[in-house]
């Protein structure tokens, strides 16, 4: 999945009931594709936007123009589609059809267990110990759902994102629509992380100065076909995008924009992405692999 075009989604707003609360801009002067298919052909006949039939329609209809997707107001057997965004709740979520009725799969902005809820929270743990103490800029070129995104914010981290499938673009510019109107997040006057919207391989060599780090999450194949450990939200993720086929040459491409290191998040099964590192730190069936420049 390679493409030159990058979008800007400007997060800072109130939670959106209307699409045109958090329209992108574009960051870089390209021409946006019409539809999905200029990013993954297989993903158009895979998605739909679902209108529950109450309320403004408007903001379900831009989406499905904007992503190049049919709009359905109810759903059967026939429909080929496997995946649909919807709003419910107050925010956008990601549906199958075993979570049609069940809630969907959003962005979750709130820290999960055991991560500090302070700003900025201790930089401790085998994640911040691999991004480094004195590390200030951080890339996430990798964003996927934004848990660790979210997490590397909250430590105090000046922070860009990178996700490269339009559809957890739209998740996550809407997640961090929400974060913007946390009253935390508004005593601080803070920012959300910006997100852009593109291949990372391409963005990475486009930034205007090198970040101190650059963080990768690739999805590594599975050690088992299923496992019974796999969370919904990340198997939901693999069979709407699949693994990451060309993520050594984002590993390439990362270490030739950071400024001082390159941080792999990998399985603790998986070999090195990018040969021995300099340092590796291990968590919980994880492992943070850090490579450093100089």
């Amino acid at each position: 999945m390679t493409t030159n075009t990058s979008q800007q989604y400007i997060s800072a707003a109130p939670v959106p009931d209307r699409l045109a609360a958090y329209t992108p801009s574009l960051a870089i002067a390209e021409p946006v594709p019409d539809s999905l298919t200029a990013y993954t052909p297989s993903l158009a006949i895979k998605l739909g936007v679902l209108y529950p039939g109450q309320g403004d329609s408007l903001p379900f209809q831009q989406l499905a123009e904007k992503l190049g997707v049919p709009l359905y107001q109810s759903l059967n057997s026939e429909n080929p589609e496997e995946f649909f965004l919807t709003w419910r709740d107050g925010r956008l979520k990601l549906l199958d059809r075993e979570l049609i009725k069940k809630g969907g799969l959003t962005v979750d902005i709130d820290p999960r267990n055991g991560e500090q809820r302070s700003w900025p929270a201790p930089k401790d743990g085998a994640l911040a110990q691999a991004l480094g103490r004195k590390t200030r800029t951080v890339v996430d070129a990798t964003t996927g759902w934004g848990q660790d995104s979210l997490h590397i914010f909250r430590m105090g981290y000046e922070l860009l994102c990178i996700e490269r499938s339009p559809v957890m673009a739209e998740l996550l510019a809407d997640g961090f629509a929400r974060l913007a109107q946390q009253d935390w997040m508004q005593r601080l006057n803070l920012e959300p992380p910006r997100l852009l919207q593109g291949n990372a391989i391409n963005l990475l060599a486009g930034l205007e100065s090198p970040p101190d780090c650059i963080y990768l999450d690739p999805m590594f194949p599975p050690k088992r076909k299923k496992s019974a450990l796999a969370k919904k939200s990340m198997m939901v993720l693999r069979d709407l995008l699949g693994d990451d086929q060309d993520k050594d040459q984002l590993f390439e491409a990362a270490l030739n924009a950071a400024g001082k290191r390159v941080v792999v998040k990998s399985p603790d099964y998986a070999e090195p992405l990018g040969g021995k590192p300099s340092q590796s730190f291990q968590g919980k069936l994880l492992r943070y692999d850090v490579y450093l420049k100089g």
